[in-house]
């Protein structure tokens, strides 16, 4: 059972795809106006149970989007509190810091590329951890 999932934004958006156990197979920040192409990819590969969507910046928007572009895929907004954080602590535990950064406190640091595919992979992990897909 894969579930794809989205953090929508306005001018980038993080579209993600994880097994029920919460692996991630698949992940990337793509451009918001390629958001009906890249959702259209995955699905056909990944063949996602749902849809699991932040309700952030132009979330409606990309509702509409995704219902026109997949109209057969369940699609369930979710609460995004706090992801952008979390996902910053995600980022240095997959990208651990190299050289001299790594004496750093990661509290300290800022993930040098955005992590919105990765606040996708909490959103979809903390549906998963709630048993509702």
């Amino acid at each position: 059972m894969n579930i794809m999932a989205l953090d929508p934004g306005r001018d980038k958006c993080g579209l993600a795809v994880l097994n029920g156990q919460g692996e991630i197979l698949w992940r990337q920040v793509i451009e918001t106006r390629a958001l009906e192409e890249f959702a259209i990819a995955r699905a056909r590969e990944h063949d996602p149970v749902c849809l699991i969507m932040g309700n952030g910046t132009t979330s409606k928007e990309a509702e509409g989007r995704l219902k026109k572009a997949l109209p057969e895929m369940t699609l369930k907004v979710v609460d995004e509190y706090r992801t952008t954080e979390e996902a910053k602590k995600l980022y240095w535990q997959v990208n651990p810091p190299k050289g001299w950064r790594r004496f750093l406190p990661v509290t300290m640091q800022v993930p040098p590329e955005p992590v919105d595919d990765l606040v996708a992979v909490i959103l979809a992990r903390r549906e998963i951890d709630k048993g509702t897909v």
